[in-house]
């Protein structure tokens, strides 16, 4: 028997920040609809005419101001035919890693406010955010071990302090310090600058650099980025 097919495709981002030793993502409070006392992932439907990507990045500057250089497939969320009762829609979830000292949020849109949350922080989300950004979180935990993709949260020079508390932060548990600065210097992928920190405390402190076209150089030759942790 035919069915007249009647689902919407949306797209949500989840957009990553990091400051003082704290994980952010970056939530919007609605402007319309049943949902407006609630907090939620940016995003909204696809348009008939553009991409799941032109929609994604078309939402996140309409609704916080914000563009991001690189957005990755996360998960698509539809299982739950009702997780918005308006509609039967289905949900392509994108995440990003941003240096969010360098963004100027702003409402706008159908966005009554934007704001970063930190992760221990999250209130309780609109439609089934909480379950897509569990799912981020855990993909960006893993990523961890084998992309740099932690140098996308810290500003272009960074202490190498700020990496490893980085990695501390995100994993919620220590690191062995020593072996870690060996590993990572060993790759070869990161440069010492000729820059000091500007904070005036004790021994002044190189800052470093992460080197990315060395490192697209080496994955063409087969390198392998892998961190383990105990």
């Amino acid at each position: 028997m035919s069915e007249n097919q009647n689902i919407r495709i949306a797209v949500d981002a989840i957009v990553f920040g990091y400051q003082n030793n704290n994980l952010f993502v970056l939530l919007i409070q609605q402007k319309f609809g049943t949902e407006t006392a609630y907090w939620a992932l940016p995003g909204g439907l696809v348009q008939n005419r553009e991409s799941l990507t032109d929609a994604v990045s078309r939402e996140l500057k309409e609704e916080t101001n914000v563009e991001v250089n690189y957005l990755e497939q996360l998960f698509t969320f539809g299982d739950n035919i009702n997780r918005d009762h308006r509609n039967r829609v289905v949900s392509v979830a994108y995440f990003a890693l941003v240096d969010s000292s360098k963004l100027k949020i702003k409402a706008d849109s159908d966005a009554e406010k934007a704001q970063w949350f930190t992760i221990d922080k999250i209130p309780d989300l609109a439609f089934d955010h909480n379950k897509i950004l569990a799912k981020a979180i855990e993909r960006l935990k893993s990523k961890l071990s084998y992309q740099p993709i932690g140098f996308d949260l810290l500003p272009k020079q960074f202490l190498f302090s700020d990496l490893e508390n980085l990695y501390c932060t995100i994993l919620e548990k220590e690191i062995d310090r020593r072996n870690f600065r060996k590993k990572m210097l060993g790759f070869g992928i990161i440069e010492e600058t000729n820059q000091f920190s500007p904070i005036k405390t004790g021994r002044p402190a190189k800052l470093f650099q992460f080197n990315n076209i060395k490192y697209q150089a080496f994955l063409s030759e087969g390198f392998h980025f892998e961190i383990k942790f105990a």
